[in-house]
């Protein structure tokens, strides 16, 4: 049988939904969880594209607030205890994670205003008495 001058590609170029959403979170994978857990009856193809994106750029954002963080404490090194205070200081992760606990995160640095010492005052308050 002949190909009747059909010409075919010599080698299929491989490329995974990854590649082709221009992502490095694995779509594939999040597909595969999404139907094995049975979040919904039917899942459509762009629903796992769609949820590695948005878990790509939190973990973006997380990791860029966190080295922020590591930073200002001259550390090369992102601990839990970074990206404790990165979520703890940015209001909307800080609404968005507000029933987590991460581990060896420790706590946010605060004094209540209350517990600070009042400032004395002077014994001249006004300027004018001066003359």
């Amino acid at each position: 049988m002949s190909t009747s001058g059909k010409t075919f590609p010599k080698k299929m170029v491989r490329s995974t939904r990854s590649e082709k959403a221009g992502i490095q979170f694995p779509v594939g994978r999040i597909d595969r969880y999404l139907r094995k857990d049975r979040y919904a009856q039917c899942i459509g193809a762009t629903a796992p594209v769609y949820m590695a994106a948005v878990l790509e750029y939190l973990a973006a954002e997380i990791l860029e607030l966190a080295g922020n963080a590591a930073r200002d404490n001259k550390k090369i090194r992102i601990t839990p205890c970074h990206i404790q205070l990165a979520v703890g200081n940015d209001d909307e992760l800080k609404k968005l994670l507000t029933g987590v606990t991460i581990a060896q995160g420790g706590v946010i640095p605060n004094i209540h205003s209350q517990l600070v010492p009042a400032k004395t005052q002077k014994k001249n308050q006004n300027p004018q008495e001066e003359v």
